[in-house]
C-alpha cells in the first residue's frame, strides 16, 4: 500500500473523528466474550455458546442491552436488580483485562501526534463511570474532547457533537469494528473507517469502503 493511501492519512483529512474503543484502540473484544463466558457459565455450555456468538456479532452494543436478554436465555428475570447485579458482576471480571489487554498497532501514536490538530471523540458501549476509569489508568483522556459511554446511543453522541462543535457531516469520520459503530455513521451521513477483525467478517463482507488492520501501513 503506498503512503497517501494508508489509512492514518485518511483519518487526517477529517476535522472530528468519532473512535470506538473495543477492537479500535485497545484489542480487547475477545475479553468481553471472556467476560461473558465467565459470568454464564454456570448455566450451561449451550448458553455460554449463545451468549458469546450474540456478542461476538453484536459488539458495539451496550451490556446494559445484552445482559438483560442473556439473563432471559439462561432462565432467569431481567429485573432492573438482577441487571444490575449482573452488569457489576461483569465490570469487574473485564475492566483491568480491557486496561492490559494489547493495543491496535499505530492507534495509540496517532492519538497522540494528532490530538491537537484534529477533534477526537471517543463513543464506546461500555458504561460511562468504566471507560472514564479505563481512560484513566491508560492516560488517554487528554487526547479526547469528549468521552461518552453507554448508556447513551451513538448515532445520537454523533447527531449532538456535530452540532455542538459546528462541524458539517463531510468533515466527520467514524472509526469503528462493529455494525452499530457503522450505523451510528450511516444514520448521520458520515464518513465510516473500518477495523478488521477476525469477528467482524460478516460486516466486512457488507461495507466496501475503506478498512484497516494496523492503522501504522
Amino acid at each position: 500500500m503506498s503512503p497517501e493511501h494508508w489509512p492514518g492519512k485518511l483519518v487526517e483529512k477529517f476535522k472530528i473523528v468519532f473512535w470506538d474503543f473495543d477492537g479500535v484502540i485497545k484489542d480487547s473484544v475477545s475479553v468481553k466474550s471472556l467476560g461473558y463466558a465467565k459470568l454464564f457459565a454456570p448455566f450451561g455450555k449451550e448458553v455460554v455458546e449463545r451468549v458469546n456468538q450474540h456478542h461476538e456479532v453484536h459488539g458495539g452494543v451496550s451490556r446494559f442491552e445484552k445482559i438483560p436478554l442473556y439473563l432471559s436465555w439462561a432462565g432467569l428475570s431481567p429485573d432492573l436488580a438482577k441487571v444490575q447485579e449482573y452488569c457489576v458482576q461483569f465490570s469487574r471480571l473485564v475492566q483491568q483485562a480491557v486496561i492490559d489487554s494489547p493495543w491496535v498497532p499505530g492507534v495509540h501514536e496517532f492519538l497522540k501526534t494528532h490530538h491537537k490538530r484534529q477533534c477526537f471523540i471517543l463513543i464506546t458501549g461500555t458504561p460511562q463511570e468504566e471507560i472514564e476509569q479505563i481512560l484513566q489508568a491508560l492516560e488517554l483522556f487528554p487526547y479526547f474532547k469528549e468521552v461518552h459511554g453507554a448508556p447513551k446511543e451513538k448515532s445520537v453522541m454523533i447527531k449532538d457533537a456535530l452540532k455542538r462543535f459546528d462541524f458539517q457531516s463531510d468533515q466527520a469520520l467514524v472509526v469503528g469494528d462493529s455494525g452499530t459503530d457503522f450505523e451510528a455513521a450511516r444514520e448521520n451521513n458520515v464518513a465510516f473507517l473500518l477495523r478488521r477483525t477476525p469477528l467482524n467478517h460478516e460486516l466486512q463482507k457488507k461495507f466496501k469502503g475503506p478498512s484497516f488492520e494496523n492503522l501504522n501501513f
